[in-house]
C-alpha cells in the first residue's frame, strides 16, 4: 500500500544463513504489531528479488532491502542504494537491489524512493543447514538496528545511521548523535 515504509527481505530459509533476511522481517513483523505501528509499514518476504518487485516503491516514502552477505568483516552493513545497472543477464530472475531501484525508475519515470540496504553476515548456506551460531549472533546485532530504522521512518534518520554503519556497530554513535540533538 502505498504511503507506508516497504521493507523487502530475501532469502531462503531452507538454506542455512540465506534465511536471515526473512528471519529478521518475521520479528520485524510481530515488533511491529505489538508497537502499534504495522499500518505505517508493509513487508515482502520472497525467495529473491523480480522485476515486478519495482512495481511496489511506487508513492513510498523509503524502502528497505534485507539479505545475507558473505566475505564481511562487520555482522552487517547498512548502506544507502541508488539505482544501479538495469538487468543485464539472460534473465529476470534473482535482481539486485539496484537493478530493482533501476527498472522502476525507467518504468515510472520518476526516481525511486529513498531506499536503503541491511546486509547481515552469514557463514554457511548449505542446503538443509540451520542458522548457524555466527549468523545468529549477527542477527541480534542487525535487530538492534532495524528497531531504531523503524523507529525513525525518516530518510535523514537513516542516512544518519547509515554513515556510522561500517562497523556494524551503529547504534552507539547513533544514539549519541540522536540524544544530543534532542537536549
Amino acid at each position: 500500500m502505498p504511503g507506508r515504509v516497504i521493507v523487502f527481505a530475501v532469502g531462503n530459509r531452507s538454506r542455512g544463513d540465506d534465511a536471515l533476511g526473512p528471519l529478521l522481517l518475521e520479528r520485524l513483523s510481530a515488533w511491529l504489531d505489538a508497537e502499534g505501528a504495522a499500518n505505517n509499514f508493509e513487508v515482502i518476504d520472497d525467495f529473491q528479488l523480480q522485476i515486478e518487485h519495482a512495481l511496489d516503491l511506487a508513492g513510498r516514502p523509503l524502502a528497505l532491502f534485507i539479505d545475507a552477505g558473505v566475505a564481511m568483516s562487520a555482522p552487517y552493513t547498512f548502506l544507502p542504494l541508488a539505482p544501479g545497472a538495469s538487468i543485464a543477464t539472460h534473465s529476470t530472475h534473482a535482481l539486485p537491489p539496484a537493478a530493482v531501484l533501476a527498472v522502476f525508475r525507467e518504468v515510472a519515470q520518476v526516481e525511486p524512493p529513498p531506499s536503503f540496504v541491511l546486509c547481515v553476515r552469514g557463514e554457511s548456506f548449505e542446503l538443509g543447514d540451520g542458522l548457524s551460531a555466527g549468523a545468529h549472533g549477527n542477527l541480534e546485532a542487525a535487530w538492534l538496528l532495524l528497531r531504531e530504522l523503524c523507529r525513525r521512518p525518516v530518510a535523514s534518520a537513516w542516512h544518519g545511521l547509515a554513515t556510522c554503519s561500517a562497523t556494524g556497530n551503529v547504534l552507539e554513535p547513533a544514539l549519541a548523535e540522536a540524544a544530543r540533538l534532542s537536549a
